[in-house]
């Protein structure tokens, strides 16, 4: 496998050029007609171009699958200009509300108003309509209330390969989520 894989490396680079959303291994190798081996070391190899010093870009895993997005370090003094308007700030309620339905998930409308203290209707219908929440199921209890969890797009707002990367809440704050439960 340690042929030169410098024509590989260029059309999954120019894949990801043209596409916007993630993609994993198996969906490159698809779209490419690479064999999955040489698509893995074609990303290894992108990978180590785009942490060079002259690189303003990185090859990251979001959701799952890999994406072409601004170094970290760039996109502060980009996402004024490219981000996208309307999802570039949540207020300070509805990253309350998002933490909560992201930690506690799945988690129900009275469960996050027990957590907050107070409605939550405006701001579960705010991040629905961002795409950054869903329905997940019904709780089985009586009235079977409506469960919320987090969507691939929060993943890809927060850039976080999963919800496993979520940062981990200190005793103090663990038990606050889990009072209303």
């Amino acid at each position: 496998m340690e042929f030169c894989l410098k024509k590989e490396t260029a059309l999954l680079e120019a894949i990801f050029y043209l596409e916007s959303e993630p993609l994993d291994n198996k969906t490159l190798s698809k779209i490419s007609g690479l064999g999955l081996e040489v698509v893995e070391a074609a990303i290894e190899k992108l990978q180590e171009k785009y942490t060079e010093e002259d690189s303003g870009v990185e090859l990251v895993q979001i959701s799952g699958g890999w994406i072409i997005s601004p170094k970290t370090e760039y996109w502060q003094c980009l996402k004024e200009r490219y981000g996208k308007k309307n999802d570039s700030r949540l207020s300070r309620a509805a990253m309350e509300t998002l933490s909560i339905i992201a930690y506690s998930q799945p988690v129900t409308k009275a469960e996050i108003e027990a957590i907050r203290g107070v409605s939550a209707d405006n701001m579960i219908r705010l991040l629905q309509e961002r795409s950054l929440i869903k329905e997940v199921g019904k709780k089985d209890i009586p009235g079977k209330p409506v469960q919320y969890g987090t969507t691939k797009e929060f993943l890809k707002f927060f850039r976080m390969n999963s919800i496993a990367d979520l940062p981990k809440l200190t005793e103090t704050e663990s038990e606050r989520f889990e009072l209303a439960r």
